[in-house]
C-alpha cells in the first residue's frame, strides 16, 4: 500500500474541516476517497464541494465498500463506538475523535473489540501534539518538579452563544450528547491532565451547574476537586458561559512550579526541593531560592493534520501511534466520575466510579431528555475553537 485511502463517517462541521486538510495537501500519503453522512443538506453541501469524493447515507455501506482502509469517526458521540468497532471488526482502521464514547462501560467494550482486531484503533487527542503540553509533560516525568502538591486548570475560554447550542439537535441533551462543557468541549483538556501528571485522582468531587447560562438540560460550568493518592489536589474550572474567559495550568511540586498560560510555558525552579527546606531552614520565613525561566520547546504544534499523518504513517508501518486508541478509556472515566458527582450534589466518589451505577444513572436522565426539533444543516468553520 502507498497510500492510504480514508473515509469520514459524519460530515458536519468536524468531518468538513478534516476533508479540507485532505484537499489542501496536509494529509501526506492518504486521499480521501468516500464520506458517510445521513442529513440530505449535508450530502448536498460536501457533494458540490468534493464532488470526487463518493457518498454513502449508510456507513456500514461505506465500510463495506472496499473505497477505504482507514475512517475518522465524526459523529456524536453515543455513536462512536459502534461505529469504531463495526470497521475494526472487519480490519478497517479507525481514528475516531473525542470522546471514545459517552460513557465507560461503552468504551471498555470499544477497547476489547480493538484488542482482538488486526486494524489500528487511534483517538484524536489533538492536543498532546502542542510543544507546551509535550514539555510539561517531558518535566514532570523526569522529576523536574518534585513530588506532586497540587494541580490546577481554569479553562472558561470556551464561550457558547445560545445560537451555537441551537444550532444541532443533539446538542446539549442527555439523549444526544450525553453531558455538556464536560464531554464536548473538554475531552482533550480532562486527557492532557492525566497524560501530563503521569496519574489519575483516586477522589473526585463535581460541583456541576446545568443550564446556568444557556436554555439546556446539561452542564454549562463545572468546578471539579480532586485528591491523588499521595495527598496532592486538584480543580479543574470549565465552562460554556463566561467572557473573556482563561486558560491557565499549573502543576506545583515539591522542586518548583510549571505554569502554562497564553501559550507559554515558565518553569520555577526551587534551588533545594521543598521537603528538605522547610525541616533545614533555620529561618521562620525563608524560602528556598528559586529561579524561573520561560522554557524553550521545539516549536511544533501540528495539531489534527499531525494525528492524522501519524496515523497514515503508522499503518504503512513507518511510524509508532502517537496515541492508542485504547487511551481514550482514561479521560471518558474521569468525566462520568466528575458528571456522577455533579448529579449526586457533589457527593465526593472514589475514581474511577462504578461504570454500571454511572450508566444507570444517566439512563434515568436520558428518559427526560428534551427532544429537539431538527434543525437546518449548517457547516461551520471551527478552526478558531481549537
Amino acid at each position: 500500500m502507498e497510500k492510504v485511502r480514508f473515509g469520514i463517517i459524519g460530515a458536519g462541521n468536524q468531518g468538513s474541516y478534516y476533508a479540507g486538510l485532505f484537499a489542501n495537501g496536509k494529509i501526506e500519503n492518504a486521499t480521501l476517497s468516500c464520506v458517510a453522512e445521513i442529513d440530505e443538506d449535508k450530502i448536498k453541501i460536501f457533494s458540490e464541494k468534493y464532488p470526487h469524493v463518493q457518498m454513502y447515507k449508510d456507513y456500514k455501506d461505506m465500510i463495506n465498500s472496499g473505497l477505504c482502509d482507514a475512517i475518522l469517526v465524526e459523529t456524536p458521540h453515543y455513536f462512536h463506538p459502534e461505529i469504531s468497532e463495526y470497521a475494526l471488526e472487519r480490519g478497517i482502521h479507525v481514528l475516531c475523535d473525542k470522546p471514545a464514547g459517552v460513557y465507560a462501560l461503552q468504551v471498555k467494550e470499544l477497547n476489547a473489540v480493538a484488542e482482538k482486531s488486526n486494524a489500528i484503533f487511534g483517538m484524536m487527542f489533538n492536543q498532546r501534539t502542542n510543544c507546551v503540553y509535550r514539555k510539561m509533560k517531558e518535566i514532570v516525568a523526569s522529576g523536574g518538579i518534585g513530588e506532586l502538591i497540587r494541580v490546577n486548570w481554569i479553562i472558561t475560554d470556551w464561550y457558547r452563544t445560545q445560537a451555537y447550542y441551537d444550532g444541532g439537535s443533539w446538542r446539549a441533551t442527555w439523549n444526544g450528547e450525553g453531558g455538556g462543557v464536560l464531554i464536548n468541549q473538554c475531552p482533550h483538556q480532562i486527557d492532557l491532565l492525566q497524560w501530563i501528571v503521569g496519574e489519575s485522582p483516586i477522589t473526585v468531587r463535581g460541583f456541576c451547574q446545568y443550564g446556568k447560562w444557556h436554555d439546556i438540560e446539561v452542564e454549562d460550568e463545572v468546578t471539579a476537586f480532586f485528591e491523588y493518592k499521595n495527598g496532592a489536589t486538584g480543580v479543574f474550572i470549565t465552562t460554556t458561559g463566561e467572557a473573556p474567559g482563561d486558560n491557565r495550568f499549573e502543576i506545583s511540586g515539591t522542586k518548583g512550579k510549571l505554569l502554562c498560560e497564553g501559550n507559554k510555558l515558565t518553569w520555577s525552579k526551587n534551588e533545594v526541593d521543598i521537603s528538605v527546606h522547610i525541616k533545614s531552614s533555620p529561618a521562620p520565613y525563608t524560602l528556598p531560592e528559586c529561579e524561573t525561566i520561560e522554557v524553550e520547546t521545539d516549536g511544533k504544534n501540528e495539531q489534527h493534520a499531525g494525528i492524522i499523518n501519524n496515523f497514515t504513517a503508522a499503518i504503512l508501518g513507518k511510524e509508532e501511534l502517537f496515541v492508542q486508541g485504547t487511551e481514550g478509556l482514561k479521560s471518558v472515566e474521569l468525566m462520568n466520575a466528575i458528571e456522577f458527582s455533579g448529579l449526586k450534589g457533589g457527593e465526593k466518589v472514589k475514581f474511577p466510579v462504578n461504570a454500571e451505577e454511572y450508566l444507570a444513572l444517566l439512563t434515568e436522565k436520558r428518559k427526560t431528555s428534551t427532544v429537539k426539533a431538527p434543525v437546518k444543516a449548517i457547516v461551520s468553520d471551527t478552526s478558531r475553537s481549537f
